[in-house]
């Protein structure tokens, strides 16, 4: 060989987006005038430049060019250590080619970038947006997605919440949005939210987006209701003053003879009550309890007020809710829950995972009202603190209740001195089909979902706690 070669430093380092330089100084040891062209091979050629091209050297002379590395600021420039050559051609002797190799570390860089898609969505129980998440960085990415909003108004179910991204790719990230209060009547409603993507020790990505919220019912059909409303009272009102007072001779008759006829002995006498559920361990008693009227509440109760003009529109229940979802998805599965919370009263109904009652304001439940709709009915039993405890456990307080698919079932106790509900059991079709349930308890917090198994087992679920002093804040039900 008759070149000697040298890189100076033979290890280099360079950031994305800058520049670094290293000599190659080169030896004529053959005993002619030599012409030498330089060319840079390897991964990083592409962004390696050689000056001058050429140099001619005298034999025993020595010479040298500069290697410049520039790689961009883009994903392409790869972190860590790679390696670089560049071939040397004689003029004179092209077959005596030589390549010197070195070392070139690109350092790390991160880059990150969100984006909604679309920014904006519309719905009246759900919005579905996506998050994509580009990584435009050098290196891989390790990152989480949360969401939050003023006033808590939404829930967010986001699937995957932690994500890996490689350098140069992106990953989506789906979200179902869910509003906590159904609009029943009126105008929609914007309510922006904002997702977050974290990574450990750098400040959090946010990303706004709005979630319109439309009403259950459109508003000029909640118009046209009051205006019939409005009629059918006046109406009511006019007949009640002034109906005719008329007797007949021949409706005299006909009741007088139709009371001389014997009962026949097929008329049903009323619509049998709903199939009873297994019943509850031998170790508790099973209960069953009726809502009543309570302070700040406003129980469905029987009876009615002192004046029959005006009447209080009744809130909406379970019942009215589970019904609705099942005329929008008559084949689907819904459970529609609401819960008493002492002070405040029966909360609005949530439906099929939604949270019922409150959280972290240490008021407990005293009932529960649940309706089902596609698992062929429901039935529950409440467990409440017991005041003459000896064992430091609260105890079942009458039989269980149970009601058909889209009617109201309760449980528990809506009375002002009504004790708190510490658990309760629950099955759907007498344990044939499966209900999931999460309870947030006093002082701690949520527990895991627990689902029974169909036909197997007790055939219901127990929720909640033995505990005579660990009360029930908040539930969420599936089916």
């Amino acid at each position: 060989m008759s070149l000697w070669t040298s890189l100076e430093p033979a290890s280099a380092t360079v950031d994305p987006g800058s520049s670094t330089t290293v000599r190659l100084r080169l030896r004529n040891t053959g005993d002619v005038v030599d012409e030498y062209r330089f060319e840079p091979v390897g991964d990083i050629a592409p962004w390696t430049t050689v000056e001058p091209q050429t140099l001619r050297l005298y034999p025993g002379t020595t010479g040298s060019v500069d290697l410049t590395f520039a790689p961009p600021r883009t994903p392409d420039a790869t972190a860590g250590p790679n390696a670089y050559a560049v071939r040397i051609t004689p003029t004179e002797h092209p077959e005596a080619t030589t390549v010197p190799e070195g070392n070139l570390t690109i350092t790390p860089f991160t880059e990150v970038r969100a984006e909604l898609v679309p920014p904006t969505v519309k719905g009246r129980f759900r919005g579905r947006p996506k998050l994509a998440v580009d990584n435009l960085g050098n290196t891989k990415v390790t990152a989480s997605v949360s969401g939050s909003d003023n006033g808590d108004q939404l829930s967010y179910d986001i699937h995957p919440s932690n994500v890996q991204i490689e350098p140069g790719r992106a990953a989506f990230v789906k979200a179902t949005l869910k509003p906590r209060q159904i609009i029943w009547f009126g105008s929609k409603e914007e309510r922006p939210y904002t997702f977050a993507v974290k990574r450990s020790g750098v400040t959090p990505l946010d990303v706004e987006g709005t979630y319109v919220q439309r009403s259950f019912l459109p508003g000029w059909l909640a118009t046209c209701l009051g205006v019939f409303l409005a009629l059918a009272i006046t109406f009511l009102t006019l007949w009640l003053a002034y109906k005719p007072q008329v007797t007949s001779a021949a409706t005299e008759l006909q009741e007088t003879s139709v009371s001389t006829l014997p009962p026949s002995p097929s008329a049903p006498a009323s619509t049998p009550p709903p199939p009873a559920p297994s019943a509850p361990p031998a170790t508790s008693a099973p209960p069953q309890v009726t809502e009543t009227e309570s302070d700040g509440g406003s129980g469905g109760g029987g009876g009615s007020g002192g004046g029959s003009e005006e009447k209080k529109k009744p809130a909406p229940t379970a019942a009215t809710a589970v019904r609705q979802l099942a005329a929008a998805d008559p084949g689907g599965r819904h459970i529609c829950y609401r819960a008493f919370v002492r002070g405040k009263g029966w909360t609005a109904p949530e439906c099929d995972g939604d949270t019922a009652g409150t959280v972290g304001q240490s008021r407990p439940l005293t009932a529960l009202n649940i309706a089902v709709s596609g698992v062929n009915g429901t039935a529950s039993a409440a467990f409440v603190h017991n005041l003459d405890s000896t064992n430091g456990q609260g105890h079942y307080v009458e039989p269980w209740a149970a009601a058909l698919d889209g009617f109201d079932n309760y449980v528990g106790d809506s009375k002002k001195d009504a004790p708190a509900m510490l658990g309760f059991t629950i099955n759907v079709d007498e344990g044939g089909k499966g209900v999931c349930q999460a309870v947030h308890q006093k002082d701690r917090g949520w527990q895991n979902l627990a689902c029974d198994k169909p036909n197997e087992g007790e055939r219901y679920i127990f929720g909640g706690t033995l505990d005579n002093g660990v009360w029930l804040e908040a539930v969420k039900f599936t089916v």
